[in-house]
């Protein structure tokens, strides 16, 4: 008896905890939810290199990131956002322009390997553009500017290549629409087309380019927006919806973000405020988002309706959990940053504009003298270039295999149809190698007799082969604008260490014999150096020639991101397109002239 009575009495306890364990959770139940599993934890973002794409991803960030998510951001283009989502590799797209990317997401639509969560921007317009002074002089309608032709150097400015609105452009010109079949289409990117457009409204003169609302470019220029394309790029002036994606499972898996996008939308308005702080006030993303969430608290309200912590906490309307020490100095580091980014663009805008005369002059002599080389390259027949080409090689080399190679490889290259294309590239490749050659080797032969010089020259040197040359693109973009101007001084600057370096190392290396023999005869400066050192350190100079020629080979996809042309471009549009077929053809053919070159001059 005593034995089971002790046993009966737990029970009674037991459902007395258990009743107060579930009045216990039934309290908490308001305070939070479930957290959501790990791997929603790296909510992963794309970001497509437009400004408008590049603010809404950033504010999203921000939001995310103060519900203790790990926000992450790749660079990628349109065609590879979705490619990539379809894999499983990227979770959220919020810049998915409609109808314009019509095309680029439909066999995602189709194979149900991306979702569409809502419209997060109504009211957007992306078409073709001139400044109001062009509008007013008459091209108002895409159908006018054929009759400006001349005035437009038969040229439109486009961005990245591989964007579905220079897809669209490159259509017009292919189908001879509108009568532009005669027109040539310059693709770099939103911010060298932008620069290119400004320089063009400086000069009143007239420029086509493609525009979108929203982004600053609409306070910045005083723009019109062209009729008549509805054909090509819709009606409304190219009216488009912005929506936000999905890779297809990824709103089950964590709904909480799910939430959060259903309940995110943006307005015009609201999106040019934090691409003006980037684009004009030169803030980073982050500073510029962090900034609008600040100034915009009902906005941001409104997106955290329903929507709880990472881990499960209910947030209040500012959904800022109170950062680590860590966390605030890095971000009060960041805001007081010491202004050396805008320093030297202030140092460009004043060289900008006391120089403009020597700019022009520089950019017409340079830009005139590359045309030059092609236009005398285009005039030739192909046969005659091949044939020429293969003699040369004969002739350079004594190996008739050789002079066999150099007439398959051009042929398979005029085969592929990228002719036109190793034209513009060989031309840019001759005159950036004259160019580097007749600084290098002077400088190379100073070096070698005046140590001192090569002590001061070996940092820049250095540093005009390790900085990335984005870097130094950015100011000649700025100073110069789109073309090939641009990307014949970033060639030069980033080939010319190798004849400077190869030239001083052949002239220091001349046997201590044959100087003393020269000095013996009584030889001049002059004659020492013509006689002796030039021809002994010859095979050092022309193996330096040959590196320059290799370096500015290997800069054609640089080339085109300004506008350049070339066999970059057909690279940088399969790379954003991904369209390996193109990729392979176009690296062949970069490839194949680098060969026949190298092996013609290798000496």
């Amino acid at each position: 008896m005593i034995r089971n009575s002790t046993i009966s009495r737990p029970w009674p306890v037991f459902r007395a905890c258990r009743n107060a364990l579930a009045v216990l959770l039934l309290a908490l139940a308001p305070l939070g939810v479930m957290a959501e599993p790990t791997s929603c934890r790296t909510v992963r973002m794309a970001d497509v290199g437009w400004t408008d794409v590049t603010a809404t991803t950033a504010v999203l960030a921000q939001v995310l990131r103060g519900l203790g998510y790990d926000p992450q951001t790749t660079l990628l283009s349109v065609p590879v956002t979705f490619a990539v989502m379809k894999g499983g590799n990227i979770d959220v797209f919020l810049g998915n322009w409609m109808p314009a990317q019509t095309r680029d997401r439909q066999p995602y639509i189709d194979d149900h390997s991306i979702e569409i969560v809502r419209e997060n921007l109504t009211g957007a317009k992306y078409t073709l553009a001139v400044p109001s002074y062009v509008y007013d002089a008459g091209l108002k309608d895409f159908a006018d500017i054929r009759k400006f032709a001349a005035a437009l150097n038969s040229t439109l400015y486009g961005i990245e290549a591989g964007n579905d609105g220079n897809l669209h452009i490159l259509n017009m010109i292919k189908h001879n629409d509108y009568g532009l079949g005669g027109f040539h289409l310059v693709e770099s990117s939103e911010q060298g087309m932008l620069a290119e457009v400004a320089r063009a409204v400086t000069a009143r003169r007239p420029v086509v380019f493609l525009a979108w609302d929203p982004h600053p470019m609409n306070m910045q220029f005083d723009l019109r927006y062209l009729t008549g394309g509805d054909a090509t790029f819709g009606p409304n002036f190219g009216g488009a919806r912005v929506l936000t994606v999905t890779r297809t499972g990824y709103l089950q898996q964590c709904p909480n973000v799910a939430q959060l996008l259903h309940n995110l939308v943006f307005t015009t308005r609201g999106e040019s405020e934090v691409m003006r702080s980037i684009l004009v006030e030169h803030q980073t993303p982050e500073v510029a988002a962090r900034s609008w969430l600040a100034a915009n608290p009902a906005v941001k309200a409104t997106w955290l309706q329903g929507v709880h912590t990472y881990s499960g906490k209910v947030v209040s309307t500012s959904a800022a959990a109170t950062p680590g020490l860590a966390v605030r100095f890095e971000t009060w580091l960041t805001d007081h940053k010491i202004p050396v980014g805008a320093a030297v663009a202030v140092g460009i805008e004043w060289i900008k504009l006391h120089g403009a005369a020597l700019f022009r002059v520089t950019g017409a002599t340079l830009g005139g003298t590359i045309n030059f080389v092609y236009q005398m390259l285009h005039a030739v027949p192909p046969i005659l270039i091949i044939l020429a080409t293969a003699v040369c090689a004969w002739r350079m080399q004594r190996s008739l295999a050789l002079a066999v190679f150099v007439i398959a490889g051009l042929l398979l290259i005029m085969n592929q149809g990228y002719w036109q294309q190793t034209l513009e590239t060989l031309a840019l490749v001759l005159v950036a190698t004259l160019a580097a050659t007749a600084i290098g080797v002077p400088l190379g032969i100073a070096c070698a007799h005046r140590p001192p010089l090569a002590a001061t020259l070996r940092p820049a040197l250095d540093l005009m082969q390790t900085l990335p040359t984005f870097v130094y693109l950015i100011p000649t973009l700025v100073l110069f604008g789109l073309g090939v101007v641009p990307a014949l001084i970033s060639t030069v600057i980033f080939a010319l260490p190798a004849p400077i370096r190869m030239t001083q190392l052949g002239i220091s290396g001349v046997p201590r014999a044959l100087v003393e023999a020269g000095e013996s005869f009584g030889a001049t400066r002059w004659q020492m150096l013509l006689k002796v050192e030039l021809p002994s350190a010859a095979p050092l100079i022309f193996a330096g020639i040959t590196q320059c020629i290799m370096l500015s080979l290997s800069m054609v996809v640089i080339a085109a991101l300004v506008g350049a042309g070339g066999l970059g471009v057909p690279v940088v549009r399969a790379l954003n397109s991904v369209q390996v077929g193109m990729g392979i053809e176009a690296g062949v053919a970069i490839v194949l002239l680098a060969v026949i070159l190298d092996r013609i001059t290798r000496r």
